[in-house]
């Protein structure tokens, strides 16, 4: 396989400058960043384009771009039903978590669970979406170093550690505006490289009537398994209800997309932002997928693994390699395109993080009078720390098998305790602070029971057949060797001869987060009712989704006031009262210590046993508006 040409390496390394270039444009013309506003939140002024392009390329990184290629090749299209869920996700994330989180102008999502349970649990969310996104960032910029390698045969920890060294560079001078702009044009070039790859790899392989009978003929075409077995990989119920469960733990209550949601002047812009996820979500997942068939095309007959490259990941840059022979340019489109959705993810991440841990930590429980230009200092030396750890921890990343599966089931495995956690205060207004702490803790500890139980016992997981009876045969021993690489794909040990592995373990990963939300509502619900539940009179509406008046508005009043569960009405007079969660606190002094009291919020009308967070409503210096438009 020929290496990068001038071509190239041109256009990638144009694509890392004009990334830094971004930093340094916002670092010192583009607002200064002289404030945690400016620094983290774009001074809560960007508009839909920034922002919906920002979203799309937070999550949507290399992982998508090597991974789901290479799902479609090995398991077949299965997988693209997980694009029904994207019609549950964004309407639920736009009008049930995004709302909440705009009008109490929260900086951290995890704001609000001080407000809602306690200062401990705001903490213990926090330290566990910064672990999930540690974690994350490094499987991201492992991804397409893996894939470099495999078209340059430039080291994989060199390119970890230059284009880790770039991310943290322009995030850290330039912040959220850097960041927005910077993922705008990393969007661009993903979606040019996709096509690209696309439309020269149709011409290749004779037109898609070809590439779809080819995939048919090799047990690839298959939409429908409607096997109910929690068990199975990947169908139907796992991708489309497992699916929205996974999906919405993102894009409805992780700081990166929160805080991107924030960052707009007006709660519509930011649900316009989120709808317009919904056609990029699918049209990222179909291209990719796409692209799979196209992959499995070219080596129906010459299964590659083990002969030219040796991951599942590398599948697509070698495709690129085999297809780009007289098209000087592409490899280095294709590289750029891979390495603009790692930096795009990255660079949001180590946002967020910095984020978290000035406002979550470092403000709340060290320097409470921290001044603004410290404070800014200091979230940029977070994002340095925050971005060395990353590069250290890349090499667990590497031992973690398939980019996309260990990137899903990650966030299944800590996304999804985070967003029963939400919920528990969102829907449950009974649910207390000991509930809470109960739920995350059972749903965490459940999740890497399975999760860690299923990377070591490594449960089998059956792959479609391949062939290798159409590779070069230099003599005999090579023709037995082509022969039981073919068997050995195709058998894929289905029987284990070892020990049973237990139940929990073959779970699907794609049910992790739907599993852990019901463990931690249902642990926090019972559990707030034994210790005491929160009388819901006492808490504040402004942190509840109401159902009635918001999924049952046509119901007669009467009904709507049965569904708030005693909650108190919100009304139009409380609009004024948005910055008011700062009152005066009976138990305020217990709730300084970890573990402390129960605080919930009230409207200042209603009498309630309530926090002192007024450094929360302090950090919103944009005049905040209730919308109650979702």
């Amino acid at each position: 396989m020929s290496g990068f040409g001038a071509a190239d390496y041109v256009v990638f390394v144009l694509v890392l400058l004009i990334s830094a270039s971004i930093g340094i444009v916002y670092a010192f013309i583009g607002g200064k960043q002289k404030t945690t506003q400016e620094y983290l939140l774009a001074n809560r002024q960007m508009q839909v384009l920034p922002v919906a392009l920002s979203l799309l390329a937070s999550f949507m990184s290399a992982i998508t771009l090597l991974g789901t290629p290479s799902e479609v090749y090995t398991y077949g299209t299965q997988y693209m039903i997980i694009g029904l869920s994207y019609f549950l996700v964004i309407p639920g994330a736009a009008h049930i978590y995004i709302p909440i989180f705009y009008n109490l102008g929260l900086t951290s999502a995890y704001e609000y669970l001080e407000l809602r349970f306690s200062k401990g649990v705001r903490l213990a969310g926090s330290m566990t979406f910064s672990l999930q996104m540690i974690l994350y960032m490094s499987v991201v910029l492992y991804a397409p170093s893996l894939a470099l390698n495999a078209v340059t045969g430039i080291n994989v920890w060199a390119s970890v550690i230059s284009v880790g060294s770039v991310c943290i560079f322009y995030t850290t001078l330039g912040g959220m505006k850097a960041v927005m702009w910077t993922d705008v044009f990393q969007v661009c070039m993903m979606f040019a490289g996709l096509f690209a790859v696309l439309i020269r790899g149709t011409i290749e392989e004779g037109g898609w009537s070809r590439v779809w009978e080819i995939a048919q003929q090799g047990e690839r075409i298959e939409f429908f398994n409607f096997d109910p077995n929690p068990g199975v990989r990947h169908t139907f119920w796992s991708l489309a209800i497992g699916g929205y469960f996974t999906w919405v733990a993102i894009y409805g209550i992780n700081q990166a997309m929160v805080q991107r949601a924030i960052s707009t002047p007006t709660l519509r812009t930011a649900q316009i932002a989120l709808w317009i996820n919904l056609p990029g979500l699918l049209g990222l997942m179909i291209i990719c997928s796409l692209c799979g068939l196209l992959i499995y095309s070219r080596f129906q007959d010459c299964h590659p693994i083990g002969r030219e490259i040796m991951a599942a990941d590398q599948l697509l840059p070698l495709y690129v390699m085999k297809i780009s022979t007289w098209l000087p340019g592409l490899p280095g489109l294709f590289v750029a395109c891979l390495f603009s959705g790692a930096l795009s993810t990255v660079s949001s991440g180590l946002n967020s993080l910095s984020a978290v841990a000035l406002t979550d930590l470092i403000r709340a429980y060290w320097f409470k009078d921290m001044t603004e230009a410290r404070a800014t200092l200091v979230g940029k030396i977070v994002v340095i720390t925050y971005g060395l750890v990353m590069i250290a921890l890349t090499f667990v990343a590497s031992q973690l098998g398939g980019v996309l599966q260990a990137a899903l089931a990650l966030f299944g495995m800590i996304g999804g305790p985070l967003l029963g956690l939400f919920s528990l205060g969102m829907f449950f207004p009974w649910a207390n602070w000991k509930g809470a702490y109960a739920g995350l803790f059972t749903g965490l500890f459940l999740s890497f029971w399975i999760g860690i139980g299923a990377q070591v016992d490594k449960p089998v997981i059956p792959k479609l057949p391949v062939s290798t009876t159409g590779c070069p045969v230099l003599n005999a021993t090579s023709l037995s060797t082509n022969m039981s690489v073919l068997a050995t794909a195709s058998d894929d040990f289905i029987e284990s001869t070892g020990p049973k592995i237990s139940d929990l373990y073959t779970l699907s990963y794609m049910w992790y987060s739907g599993n852990a939300v019901i463990t931690v509502v249902v642990v926090g619900i019972i559990v707030s009712l034994i210790t005491g539940r929160t009388d819901p009179s006492t808490v504040d509406p402004r942190l509840i989704f109401s159902v009635g008046d918001k999924l049952f508005w046509f119901l007669p009043e009467t009904m709507k006031h049965k569904l708030r569960f005693g909650v108190p009405k919100l009304e139009p007079n409380d609009i004024n009262d948005m910055k008011k969660i700062d009152q005066p606190s009976a138990n305020g002094a217990e709730n300084e210590a970890l573990f402390g009291s129960e605080t919930q919020s009230g409207l200042p009308n209603h009498k309630t046993s309530q926090d002192n967070v007024s450094h929360i409503s302090a950090s919103s210096s944009h005049s905040l508006q209730l919308e109650t438009s979702m």
